[in-house]
């Protein structure tokens, strides 16, 4: 049985002021806490149900305890955890870099507020091997447990620099950095030949860039409409699929 300690350290990273307090964060559920092990993030808690508690044997040293399915349900933010739930050591922020590498895309958000949202941005930052993301102040907190979970593992290997004054280190960039941007009045990426170096930037769900980043881009990238297509917009996880293909697709 789960300490009411414990129980309440861990309801209390549900909330943003407590996860900045302790530096610490949930991840829940089978796939997430095997990729958490491989990750070399530090386990303060882990609990298990004794039937995933097998799949830890290989990882001496974990700090398990045994929970129920209504523990973890309970404690956690899923509507069903039948596996794991780990209160993680939030990892030291590396400094952001005053310039960028050569030839490396940055992925850049601007008020992206959505915490599933910012989680498959991050996926997407690790699937294309991106060497971070970098958040203004004003989006989701990226160790929102649905960021985490959105993020499929990237949480353990794509470096994350929240709280940032995003314009303000678009500015700090030399000027052959090209700075890209979402626009419906940018050039049709399908017809252009982009290479993965450089920021993209995405914005809010709801307004877009604020004009304090837009003012920064210097190439702004257009999703054409198919045919016969109707929708107003694009997720901005959608959106930024399409445009991170596109800078890659002759990679």
């Amino acid at each position: 049985m789960v300490s009411k300690a414990l129980a309440k350290y861990v309801r209390s990273l549900h909330q943003r002021k407590y996860r900045q307090r302790h530096a610490a964060f949930l991840v829940e559920g089978a796939k997430s806490v095997l990729e958490l092990l491989g990750s070399g993030l530090v386990v303060e808690h882990l609990l298990a149900t004794a039937a995933f508690a097998e799949h830890l044997r290989a990882h001496p040293g974990l700090p398990v305890q045994l929970a129920s399915e209504d523990e973890l349900t309970q404690l956690g933010t899923l509507q069903t955890n039948a596996a794991a739930l780990a209160v993680v050591r939030r990892p030291p922020e590396l400094p952001l870099p005053a310039a960028l590498p050569v030839n490396s895309l940055v992925l850049a958000l601007d008020n992206v507020a959505d915490p599933g949202n910012l989680g498959t941005l991050w996926r997407l930052a690790d699937w294309y091997g991106l060497p971070g993301l970098v958040l203004s102040e004003n989006c989701a907190d990226p160790f929102n447990p649905k960021a985490v979970a959105a993020s499929m593992g990237a949480f353990g290997r794509v470096p994350v620099w929240p709280g940032r004054d995003l314009a303000g280190w678009l500015a700090s960039q030399p000027g052959e950095v090209p700075v890209y941007g979402a626009d419906l009045k940018g050039d049709n990426v399908h017809k252009l030949q982009l290479r993965p170096a450089g920021v993209l930037v995405m914005g809010s769900e709801s307004h877009g860039l604020s004009p304090e980043v837009g003012a920064r881009l210097t190439r702004r990238l257009h999703i054409p409409h198919g045919p016969s297509g109707r929708a107003e917009s694009l997720n901005v996880a959608v959106s930024a699929a399409i445009l991170l293909d596109n800078f890659f697709r002759n990679v």
